[in-house]
């Protein structure tokens, strides 16, 4: 098999995240050498990967899919938002620089076409088939121009493409149909058919509307994937449903103790890496909310100040809404407070930031005996420690540099020696993401946590959180196996869209 298909939307949250990591695990279960590829991603949940390069949690989850180990060729371009209006450029995995929306789109992103065919064309020449994802929509016509995720990328590379949508949001076909008649005729002869997600209900009710579609633009529906609850793994833009209630959503096994954990996260501004609880919320008994106001931290048990993209933004967000006063009264108590990478650096005496928002001295909450300095240089690294007598994998992705003066070493090697971050009391303070996700460093935590908030939680003796990723990305290419037409899905991959696609009016407007 060679070949390639690219995953678009109709939509932003559409589903091509997962069906891309779907796919990927249900080729790889065939046999089939496969990796994924996003050409530009715009996210502020990062990973790094054993290079050091930074690249989107999502195309490091997809990898996970392939069975592959992810690299800076599989998202070539990573724009991180540090406000409204500009974003930080991560090229082949290194920051390059600031631009504004304007000036990406102005020019710089056509610039890069060149470099991310570059890096697909280097994929294909090793792998036997690559699944790339598109972004937003293929048919924001304002962006067509300078366009190199979407039909860009496909026409260049000769890729078909699948696009996907979210009949949970209702309006399915206008938006299949209306992607479609959007494009301009050589986009549309690229556009194989569609993929319905998140499907409920008696399928043969849907089948008369599929049939109509294939009439109307000449292209076939290749399967219709069930809503399923708590696969939204990795997520890539904002916390959506996560913002409105717990984290899982899908069923979990009661708690080991008599009591349950209760977790707050402060939902900062340009929240990075919200990833790094999920690990928590996958443990039986252990319930992840994120907040925004001070009363809803006088319950929980642990108050996590997670990683951001503005940490004086974010420090002064905290102090605006009260969290700052509710964050040093805990801590005060000896009540748990976990500070996680730009989160770390807010726990901390001050910030001296001529990088990020270029405010210069910023005083921090004072909680933590930690100065930081904002260096131009990205710190890019794969950890490895121990932590409460347990080793503990991490990744960081920062630019400011931490000079702890006290308190005693959270991380350290294997010799004692502090490798990262510092706790007083019950405060702890640390820059490496991921961290959690070290099943026993992760129980002991909780066990600390749990004897401090005084509950009588136990934390599972068995929980695996890399086991239960895994499962997930099964039942991502179950969905596909089971839901899709794999013999089409296959020729289409190997074989390109079909010919003689027909032409749906109006076009690309000219």
């Amino acid at each position: 098999m060679s070949g390639g298909l690219l995953v678009a939307g109709t939509t932003s949250d559409a589903g091509k995240s997962v069906v891309t990591a779907g796919i990927c695990r249900w080729l790889v279960r065939q046999g089939v050498k496969v990796a994924p590829f996003k050409a530009q991603n715009m996210s502020l949940n990062s990973f790094v990967t054993t290079e050091g390069a930074e690249i989107g949690r999502a195309q490091a989850m997809q990898a996970q899919a392939c069975r592959v180990e992810p690299t800076a060729l599989m998202n070539p371009v990573l724009l991180k938002p540090g406000g409204e209006r500009s974003s930080q450029v991560v090229l082949l995995g290194k920051p390059v620089g600031e631009l504004s929306a304007r000036g990406y789109h102005g020019g710089r992103q056509q610039q890069l076409l060149g470099t991310v065919l570059d890096c697909l064309e280097q994929l294909r020449g090793t792998y036997d088939a690559v699944i790339c994802e598109g972004a937003g929509s293929p048919a924001e016509i304002n962006l067509r121009r300078t366009d190199i995720v979407n039909m860009g990328i496909a026409r260049n590379a000769g890729l078909p493409v699948l696009v996907v949508g979210d009949i949970d949001r209702g309006g399915v076909f206008a938006s299949f149909f209306g992607t479609v008649a959007l494009l301009s005729p050589e986009d549309q002869a690229c556009v194989a058919g569609f993929l319905v997600n998140k499907f409920r209900g008696d399928v043969s009710l849907l089948e008369p509307g599929l049939e109509m579609l294939h009439g109307l633009t000449g292209r076939r529906t290749y399967g219709v994937l069930p809503f399923r609850h708590g696969l939204g793994i990795d997520e890539e833009d904002g916390l959506r449903v996560s913002l409105r209630g717990a984290v899982r959503e899908s069923v979990v096994a009661p708690p080991v103790g008599e009591d349950v954990l209760r977790v707050a996260v402060c939902a900062v501004p340009l929240m990075s890496n919200f990833t790094d609880v999920d690990a928590l919320a996958a443990e039986p008994g252990v319930v992840v909310r994120f907040v925004d106001r001070p009363e809803e931290l006088s319950d929980a048990d642990l108050v996590i100040v997670p990683g951001t993209r503005g940490t004086v933004r974010a420090l002064e967000w905290l102090r605006e809404r009260g969290l700052a006063e509710a964050l040093a009264r805990r801590a005060a108590e000896q009540r748990p407070v976990l500070g996680i990478c730009g989160g770390f650096q807010i726990l901390g005496e001050h910030i001296e930031d001529d990088v990020e928002s270029r405010r210069g001295h910023v005083d921090g909450l004072g909680i933590l005996p930690v100065r930081v300095r904002f260096a131009r240089e990205k710190t890019l690294t794969r950890p490895r420690g121990e932590a409460l007598g347990e080793r503990v994998e991490g990744y960081e992705i920062h630019h400011g540099v931490a000079d702890v003066t006290g308190g005693a070493p959270f991380l350290s090697d294997d010799e004692g020696h502090s490798l990262d971050g510092c706790r007083v009391g019950q405060t702890w303070g640390t820059h490496w993401h991921g961290s959690l996700e070290s099943d026993g460093f992760r129980r002991a935590f909780l066990r600390e946590v749990a004897a401090a908030a005084g509950r009588r939680f136990v934390p599972a003796p068995d929980t695996s959180f890399a086991a239960l990723r895994e499962e997930q990305l099964d039942r991502l290419g179950d969905l596909i196996e089971q839901h899709a037409d794999t013999g089409a899905l296959w020729r289409l991959i190997e074989s390109g869209a079909p010919q003689g696609l027909p032409f749906i009016p109006p076009g690309a407007p000219a």
